[in-house]
């Protein structure tokens, strides 16, 4: 053996009740689970959980994971992968002019890091890319607001069947070149411009070729379980399995709603529906502050944007759609700006800014809050992230607890002061949800956070402890674990993780970072269903 954990309290990933077995790891496998094990260096795991690696279901770590592949943030949590390519908006596949664009529009949620080498341009170049070594595992789903960009433009019409065609075959081209499945970010430009009829014919695809379709849907406010239902019948129609993205209800239209979407999709599920879901386990969400805009305001692109931002006429309608309307990026809610926090700039200039709601700055600087908006996201030309207080702790509860349910962090690691979540998620699932309130037991919170997420990957070696499995593990004490990172301190590393291996290589050792990168991409084999 290379390394045995001697004595610890395994969780498997099943949901099965823990036991004690010591754990011999060797040549980056789960070479031997029982008694006495022995050869190697020895960790005293004596009442210490060892479990499988956390699978990150949502990330956006595209490209700080290529700029910081130590990636710390992660790793110092107990995630061993992740899956990148996130709310229909990604990197791959692009042309020059799709690439330029993105790392504009982008900027907000991934940073534009100066003298970055953008060396790819398919799927296959990207993973490619993440193979030259990062800390942990990563898998790419295909995004289809990137895909629309490429095939059809920034136009806010109907594809027409031979530029749908030329999508399926982007589609099909980036599946069997390794990714797992597609994704969608239905209130953001321009994916949100495509039909039910669009996605499906799109889904059809990704399911004959072994993926699922992960969408960030139309509506997480007003509307949101008629948007729910129209990504449930694509995947029935489709026949493509659904994941859906942070499964929120948000926004206080949907307080106490939690359970008209749970029977949606118990129903669905009966019907013979493959559905799984993630979220994340706090209650504000993240995002780039021009999301925020009526999808017509953002047609044609970022210039044209920008344009509309500085005319009076398309200003005051932008600002009735937004405050008056409820417009459709703000998922048909009129905007309370007391509840919309900058969270990160890009000039220095509006640093100021920083950790306040829209309205207090506004209140501050003696001027409406539509204006302020305005003027900040030309200033920034569109490049601000911001943080939207609109959760409700028992919506969180209820969905955390459904047997479809994995962990994903929806984490942004960028920013003045980013959402905790990045660095926090898994431990927070141990620490609150589990030690302190119960809603989850320790083997059960555990198996959603890896044996289902790897099952909805069809990873048939990971998110287990089992002989033969990768050794993608985590040694944490249930007693101390805890997420250390907040609103005010995002970036801080969570406690109570002492050992975290990625194929088999400490990573984390001791709680230190040990600076190994052996992490690689995830890739989708092109199996048909």
């Amino acid at each position: 053996m290379d390394i045995v954990f001697k004595g610890a309290r395994v969780v498997d990933g099943t949901g099965a009740p823990e036991y004690r077995a010591d754990v011999g790891v060797r040549d980056g496998r789960i070479a031997g689970i029982g008694d006495r094990l022995s050869g190697g260096r020895t960790v005293d795991a004596d009442g210490l959980v060892l479990a499988p690696g956390f699978i990150d279901m949502h990330s956006h770590s595209d490209l700080q994971v290529l700029a910081k592949p130590d990636h710390l943030a992660k790793v110092s949590q107990g995630v061993t992968s992740e899956v990148l390519g996130q709310d229909g908006l990604s990197y791959a596949p692009v042309d020059d002019a799709v690439l330029e664009t993105l790392r504009g529009q982008l900027a907000g949620w991934n940073d534009d890091p100066p003298g970055f080498d953008w060396n790819w341009r398919s799927v296959g170049e990207y993973l490619d890319r993440l193979d030259r070594g990062i800390a942990v595992n990563a898998a790419y789903l295909v995004p289809q607001g990137t895909v629309r960009m490429l095939c059809v433009g920034w136009e806010d019409r109907p594809a027409t069947q031979a530029e749908i065609d030329r999508m399926r075959t982007v589609v099909a081209d980036s599946l069997r070149e390794g990714a797992m499945g597609l994704s969608s970010g239905l209130t953001y430009t321009p994916g949100m411009y495509a039909s039910t009829s669009e996605l499906v014919q799109l889904c059809q695809v990704t399911g004959s070729l072994g993926g699922f379709y992960s969408p960030h849907h139309r509506s997480y406010g007003a509307g949101a379980l008629e948007a729910y239902a129209e990504m449930v019948q694509v995947s029935l129609d489709s026949g493509c399995p659904l994941h859906l993205a942070h499964a929120t209800m948000n926004f206080p239209v949907n307080e106490g709603r939690a359970g008209e979407l749970l029977t949606l999709l118990d129903d669905a599920i009966a019907a013979g529906a493959d559905i799984s879901l993630d979220t994340y386990p706090y209650l504000p969400g993240a995002t780039y502050l021009s999301a925020l805009l009526p999808s017509w305001a953002t047609e044609g692109g970022p210039e044209a944007t920008l344009a509309r931002l500085s005319g009076a006429d398309s200003r005051e309608r932008i600002r009735v759609e937004i405050e008056e309307t409820g417009s459709d990026g703000c998922h048909g809610v009129p905007v309370d700006w007391e509840s919309i926090e900058i969270n990160g700039v890009r000039r220095a200039e509006n640093a100021h800014l920083v950790g306040h709601s829209v309205a207090a700055s506004a209140r501050t600087a003696g001027r409406a809050a539509s204006d302020l908006y305005f003027d900040t996201l030309v200033a920034e030309r569109l490049g601000t992230s911001c943080l939207m207080h609109v959760g409700h702790e028992g919506n969180v509860q209820a969905i955390m607890r459904h047997p479809a349910h994995t962990g994903g962090s929806d984490g942004l690691l960028v920013g003045d002061r980013p959402h905790p979540r990045a660095w926090g998620t898994f431990p927070r699932y141990l620490a609150r949800y589990v030690r302190e309130l119960g809603v989850l037991g320790l083997e059960d919170c555990v198996s959603h956070l890896t044996g289902r997420a790897a099952k909805r990957l069809r990873l048939t070696d990971r998110g287990l402890v089992r002989e033969g499995y990768a050794a993608d593990l985590v040694l944490f004490d249930p007693d101390e674990v805890a997420d250390t990172a907040t609103f005010d301190e995002p970036r801080q590393a969570a406690t109570g993780i002492p050992y975290v291996l990625v194929n088999g290589v400490p990573v984390i050792d001791g709680g230190t970072h040990t600076g190994a990168l052996p992490g690689h991409s995830l890739r989708n084999n092109g199996r048909t269903m």
